[in-house]
């Protein structure tokens, strides 16, 4: 995409700094997003000041102590020490800052609606220090329009004109956690800007540390680029789910169709079933796009529909459940249950948005008795505040469980051992494919 403005003369001094790397970089949310660009951004020469209400995660910044699986903790403690990267829970020096990246979380209400609460307060502090010659760049997932009609109007407030005082963009977040080959450096990089100038200041921000930027027409192209691809993946998700549905009724393997269907060479994308969808996207991004589309009169069937079946799996598992405990002569109430992995997808230590957590609530609910083994998380809180602990995966323990769960399929389980142990077991990810020894006491999916 060429750029057919000239910039500004302030958006020129500006990406001077950038070039130069003498521009300040501030991220503001310093999570599973905005750790890792912050590393990134000190790696090559920004000083980068890290922001985030969390004081612990601060505190950690500060000790140069790692808690991103997807960042090097050498690397990290090699930025703190060298002084090129801080961590701060006083937002008053983002006047400071030349580059500000915004990373924080975007929730859904309890009504599925979108929560934007925390870009409304970080824009909120930042309009008290905005001042001329500052980048503002939103990563966080969101409605399209949200960029130019919530952030630009709360920084407007200021009184400095958009694309000539301050530059605007939206860029996506394209984190894969746990992806060893795809990173933020080699993941390409969309970016929209509000205006030409805004644009070109955002490309070259990024193009400093990331080797392909991708510029596109607009911040509101950007918006509704990350939800597509997150609605992509959730519609697919829910076609093969509910095959999995389907092939419950006919008393098929739905494993041994989708492994039929991938030999075909062209024309298929192999999708997998599972208790559920999980993470921090694609539970989220379809509503937002199916809220925002009510605003202009329109339902989003299709998309609103795979939502719906992918929220429907894990009532799924506990109807597998109860119907393997069953054939057993066992009842749900007291059942001693479980559960192998919580973690959102496997090898990594993420259980935000964990299918796992509902199936958990769901059987906890009907009376069975719920302990867990996660070799990535340790503990976790539910959405009801009580904290939960895994247990030491031993031979006993899966003796004495009336059924086990496979909720999250981990490489580093022996599920061999896990088979041969367990008098049941209920697989929902196909851990136990490669399993041969046993399968009797094995319901799949």
């Amino acid at each position: 995409m060429k750029l057919l403005e000239a910039s500004p003369i302030r958006a020129s001094a500006l990406k001077k700094k950038i070039v130069d790397r003498t521009a300040v970089v501030g991220v503001v949310g310093i999570g599973y997003v905005g750790l890792p660009l912050a590393v990134e951004k000190a790696k090559v020469g920004f000083d980068v000041h890290g922001y985030d209400r969390n004081p612990i995660r601060v505190d950690q910044i500060k000790q140069g102590l790692n808690y991103i699986r997807d960042v090097d903790d050498r690397e990290l403690a090699e930025m703190v020490e060298s002084g090129k990267l801080s961590g701060s829970t006083d937002f008053s020096s983002l006047g400071r800052c030349d580059c500000i990246v915004i990373c924080v979380p975007t929730p859904l209400t309890a009504n599925k609606e979108p929560d934007i609460s925390y870009i409304k307060n970080v824009a909120n502090e930042i309009v008290k220090y905005l001042r001329p010659g500052q980048l503002i760049s939103l990563e966080s997932t969101t409605y399209p329009g949200t960029t130019e009609e919530v952030l630009l109007k709360i920084l407007s407030q200021s009184g400095l004109k958009v694309g000539e005082d301050f530059f605007l963009s939206f860029s996506p977040e394209r984190v894969d956690p746990g992806n060893a080959r795809y990173t933020t450096k080699n993941t390409n990089k969309v970016v929209g800007g509000v205006t030409s100038a805004c644009l070109d200041v955002a490309t070259c921000f990024y193009q400093q540390t990331i080797l392909n930027v991708v510029p596109v027409a607009s911040p509101k192209v950007a918006e509704m680029t990350k939800v597509f691809e997150n609605t992509f993946r959730a519609v697919n998700i829910a076609l093969v789910n509910e095959m999995a549905l389907l092939c419950d009724r006919l008393g098929i393997s739905v494993w041994d169709v989708l492994d039929a269907a991938a030999t075909k060479p062209f024309g298929i994308m192999r999708f997998d079933p599972g208790p559920g969808v999980g993470g921090h996207c694609i539970p989220l991004d379809p509503f937002y796009l199916a809220w925002k589309a009510r605003e202009y009169d329109m339902n989003v069937r299709f998309i609103e529909l795979a939502g719906e079946i992918n929220w429907t799996m894990p009532y799924f598992v506990r109807e597998k459940v109860i119907r393997a405990l069953n054939a057993q002569g066992k009842a749900m109430k007291n059942a001693e249950i479980f559960v192998l992995g919580v973690a959102y997808k496997k090898d990594i230590e993420d259980w935000r948005e964990s299918p796992a957590l509902k199936v958990m609530d769901i059987l906890r609910k009907d009376g069975a008795r719920i302990d867990y083994y996660d070799p990535h998380v340790p503990s976790f809180t539910d959405e009801h505040g009580e904290m939960w602990h895994s247990i030491p995966l031993s031979k006993e323990v899966l003796e004495r469980a009336d059924a086990v769960i496979v909720l999250t399929d981990h490489s580093s389980l022996d599920y061999a051992r896990v088979v041969e142990s367990a008098r049941l077991v209920i697989d929902t990810r196909n851990a136990t494919k490669d399993v041969r020894e046993g399968r009797t006491n094995v319901v799949m999916l």
